[in-house]
Protein backbone atom coordinates (compact mmCIF):
# COMPACT_ATOMS: atom_id res chain seq x y z
CA UNK A 1 0.00 0.00 0.00
CA UNK A 2 0.86 3.67 -0.62
CA UNK A 3 1.40 6.10 1.72
CA UNK A 4 -1.26 8.74 1.49
CA UNK A 5 0.94 11.03 1.02
CA UNK A 6 2.30 9.22 -1.92
CA UNK A 7 -1.30 8.81 -3.38
CA UNK A 8 -3.84 11.11 -5.29
CA UNK A 9 -6.85 11.34 -3.63
CA UNK A 10 -9.16 14.09 -4.74
CA UNK A 11 -10.51 13.88 -7.66
CA UNK A 12 -9.35 17.55 -8.52
CA UNK A 13 -5.99 16.46 -8.48
CA UNK A 14 -7.25 13.81 -10.80
CA UNK A 15 -8.53 16.18 -13.08
CA UNK A 16 -5.47 18.85 -12.83
CA UNK A 17 -3.17 16.23 -14.00
CA UNK A 18 -5.26 14.52 -16.51
CA UNK A 19 -6.02 17.97 -18.29
CA UNK A 20 -2.70 19.64 -17.58
CA UNK A 21 -0.21 17.02 -17.16
CA UNK A 22 2.33 16.20 -19.80
CA UNK A 23 0.84 12.77 -21.96
CA UNK A 24 2.68 9.57 -22.58
CA UNK A 25 1.40 6.85 -23.68
CA UNK A 26 2.50 2.80 -24.27
CA UNK A 27 0.41 0.26 -25.30
CA UNK A 28 -1.03 -0.37 -22.35
CA UNK A 29 -1.25 2.20 -20.40
CA UNK A 30 -1.80 6.68 -20.56
CA UNK A 31 1.02 8.24 -18.41
CA UNK A 32 -0.08 11.44 -17.10
CA UNK A 33 2.54 13.67 -15.36
CA UNK A 34 2.64 17.29 -13.67
CA UNK A 35 6.19 18.36 -12.05
CA UNK A 36 6.33 19.68 -9.03
CA UNK A 37 8.50 21.13 -6.41
CA UNK A 38 11.72 19.00 -6.00
CA UNK A 39 11.13 18.41 -2.58
CA UNK A 40 7.30 17.56 -2.74
CA UNK A 41 6.35 13.93 -2.73
CA UNK A 42 5.78 11.57 -5.50
CA UNK A 43 2.17 11.42 -5.94
CA UNK A 44 0.09 7.99 -7.69
CA UNK A 45 -3.40 7.90 -8.99
CA UNK A 46 -4.69 5.03 -10.67
CA UNK A 47 -7.55 4.86 -13.43
CA UNK A 48 -8.42 1.03 -14.51
CA UNK A 49 -11.95 1.02 -16.13
CA UNK A 50 -13.94 -1.67 -16.99
CA UNK A 51 -12.86 -2.06 -20.53
CA UNK A 52 -9.66 -3.55 -18.64
CA UNK A 53 -11.35 -6.46 -17.91
CA UNK A 54 -13.33 -8.36 -14.67
CA UNK A 55 -13.38 -6.98 -11.24
CA UNK A 56 -10.10 -9.80 -10.82
CA UNK A 57 -8.12 -8.66 -13.79
CA UNK A 58 -9.21 -5.04 -13.04
CA UNK A 59 -7.63 -5.70 -9.45
CA UNK A 60 -4.37 -7.25 -10.49
CA UNK A 61 -3.91 -4.42 -12.45
CA UNK A 62 -3.89 -1.72 -9.53
CA UNK A 63 -1.90 -4.43 -7.44
CA UNK A 64 0.60 -4.51 -9.78
CA UNK A 65 0.95 -0.94 -10.71
CA UNK A 66 0.63 0.39 -6.94
CA UNK A 67 3.61 -2.15 -6.24
CA UNK A 68 6.00 -0.92 -9.31
CA UNK A 69 4.83 2.21 -8.01
CA UNK A 70 6.10 2.36 -4.64
CA UNK A 71 9.16 0.73 -5.68
CA UNK A 72 9.94 4.36 -7.24
CA UNK A 73 8.84 6.00 -3.71
CA UNK A 74 11.20 3.77 -1.88
CA UNK A 75 13.86 4.98 -4.26
CA UNK A 76 13.59 8.09 -2.94
CA UNK A 77 11.93 9.93 -6.22
CA UNK A 78 10.50 13.45 -5.40
CA UNK A 79 8.58 15.98 -7.36
CA UNK A 80 5.65 15.05 -9.44
CA UNK A 81 2.20 13.74 -9.76
CA UNK A 82 1.50 10.64 -12.11
CA UNK A 83 -2.17 9.36 -13.02
CA UNK A 84 -1.72 5.88 -14.76
CA UNK A 85 -4.79 4.98 -16.82
CA UNK A 86 -4.67 1.72 -17.92
CA UNK A 87 -5.54 -0.09 -21.31
CA UNK A 88 -7.24 -2.84 -22.15
CA UNK A 89 -3.80 -4.58 -22.91
CA UNK A 90 -2.83 -3.87 -19.17
CA UNK A 91 -3.84 -7.56 -18.01
CA UNK A 92 -1.57 -9.27 -20.07
CA UNK A 93 1.94 -6.81 -18.39
CA UNK A 94 4.50 -8.66 -16.36
CA UNK A 95 5.08 -6.43 -12.84
CA UNK A 96 8.49 -6.26 -14.76
CA UNK A 97 7.32 -4.85 -17.79
CA UNK A 98 4.78 -2.14 -15.50
CA UNK A 99 8.24 -1.52 -13.50
CA UNK A 100 9.87 -0.80 -16.59
CA UNK A 101 7.34 1.41 -18.11
CA UNK A 102 6.50 3.39 -15.10
CA UNK A 103 10.39 4.20 -14.67
CA UNK A 104 10.19 5.60 -17.91
CA UNK A 105 7.68 8.01 -17.12
CA UNK A 106 8.43 9.24 -13.97
CA UNK A 107 12.01 10.03 -16.33
CA UNK A 108 10.05 11.59 -19.04
CA UNK A 109 12.34 9.86 -21.03
CA UNK A 110 9.43 9.10 -23.30
CA UNK A 111 8.18 10.24 -26.17
CA UNK A 112 5.48 12.72 -25.21
CA UNK A 113 2.14 12.65 -27.21
CA UNK A 114 1.29 15.99 -29.04
CA UNK A 115 -0.40 18.24 -26.30
CA UNK A 116 -4.04 18.54 -26.37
Amino acid sequence: MLARANRLVRAADFREVVRRGRRFTTPHAVYYRIDRAPDAPLRFGFIVSKAVGHAVDRNRVTRRMRASSRVLVDQGRHGADIVIRALPGAVSLTTADIDRELARSVRGDSAPVKPR
